[in-house]
């Protein structure tokens, strides 16, 4: 079982990223969307916890920011009718205590926002894991990919949001638009405050 690929960056897409490590072996590493905003930048070192699905005609080798990040995954492949490419994109479009959260409190319109999710789909799971997850213990302290530069501040800047009252999705939200908007990522607290904007609240104090 690969547990965790630690190494240096060399190429990333939204839903990939391939990893050099120390013995000269380059792992490409399927991840959700959350997963690639953390990314730091090409060449530098990345730490990620991985999850390997064997099938006949091939191995998939996928990773994650944190430990949570992938039981959540684990846990959602135990599901009928749930393959890992459906269980990755179930953790690009909610994030990982979102996801246990719907599920927990059966709310089929959450899950029902995900593509490819349709109705019966979002009942299975429902009905499959609902009453599997107490061992997921949701708002857990994440820990980072193991990255420096942008990716870190990108992660900080929405944990402080967060504890501003700010629900994760729309920090999320905020710290990705301020991003694209061009605000600069050198510091945590200067994310915050460009994101503030794109919520539409206060500048922060200080």
């Amino acid at each position: 079982m690969i547990a965790r690929i630690a190494g240096r960056l060399v190429a990333r897409d939204v839903d990939r990223a391939e990893v050099m490590t120390g013995g000269g072996v380059a792992y490409e590493i399927a991840i959700p969307l959350n997963v690639f905003e953390s990314l730091p930048a090409i060449g530098a070192e990345v730490v990620l916890h991985t999850h390997v699905v064997v099938r006949e005609d091939a191995w998939q080798l996928f990773g994650f920011g944190t430990p949570f990040e992938r039981q959540v995954f684990r846990t959602i492949l135990a599901a009928r009718g749930i393959g890992p490419a459906l269980a990755l994109n179930l953790l690009s479009s909610l994030t990982a205590d979102r996801l246990v959260r719907a599920i927990r409190e059966k709310d089929v319109g959450t899950l029902r926002q995900v593509p490819r999710m349709g109705p019966k789909k979002a009942e299975g799971l429902i009905l499959d894991l609902a009453d599997k997850l107490d061992e997921l213990h949701e708002g857990a302290p994440p820990t980072t990919t193991g990255a420096t530069g942008q990716g870190t501040v990108v992660d900080h800047a929405v944990r402080g949001l967060v504890q501003l009252g700010f629900s994760r999705p729309d920090a999320e939200r905020a710290v990705r638009g301020a991003v694209e908007r061009g605000a600069a990522a050198h510091s945590a607290s200067e994310l915050i405050r460009a994101a503030f904007a794109v919520l539409g609240g206060p500048q922060p104090k200080g």
